[in-house]
């Protein structure tokens, strides 16, 4: 499910979000994760992201993509969890990289549904990143966020 605060969709325009097309991708990232349950995608701005990160991470700042993961009940597996994004960031990294809002967006979730999937390139021997990088080729993504953050250099932090 994605759904787009109302300031959000205000400020891109409900054609530049691309609701339907984003959620289709979600599907078809959370099947190629081999993920079990749902997840919502929340399409927000870099003052709530800042929020979350804060509240959660304990990091003062505005960041692209966190990942929530749910926590499981008797062993039943119903929701995978939440994705936050921030449209504002998204919007300015797919200026600067030359493509579409949309691509930057799926570039974001597929990450956030990867984190979901139990993934963290924080802690493992580059797992993730090869995981990231055989799904966004299956999913027809050119890059993924880790490959761009690490193999690219790009200052900003792959944390999630």
């Amino acid at each position: 499910m994605i759904l787009i605060e109302p300031s959000i969709e205000k400020k891109f325009g409900r054609a530049s979000l691309k609701k339907r097309e984003i959620g289709d991708f979600l599907a078809h990232a959370v099947a190629a994760a081999e993920l079990p349950g749902t997840v919502s995608v929340l399409l927000t701005g870099d003052e709530e992201i800042r929020r979350l990160n804060r509240e959660f991470r304990h990091k003062d700042k505005a960041t692209d993509v966190l990942s929530f993961p749910a926590a499981q009940l008797n062993g039943r597996v119903r929701l995978a969890g939440d994705v936050a994004i921030s449209v504002e960031t998204a919007a300015r990294e797919a200026e600067k990289r030359q493509h579409p809002l949309t691509l930057e967006l799926k570039v974001l979730v597929l990450h956030g549904v990867l984190h979901l999937a139990g993934w963290d390139h924080e802690t493992d021997a580059g797992e993730m990143a090869r995981k990231e990088e055989a799904l966004r080729k299956r999913l027809g993504l050119a890059e993924g966020l880790i490959e761009r953050v690490v193999v690219r250099g790009t200052k900003r932090s792959a944390k999630r």
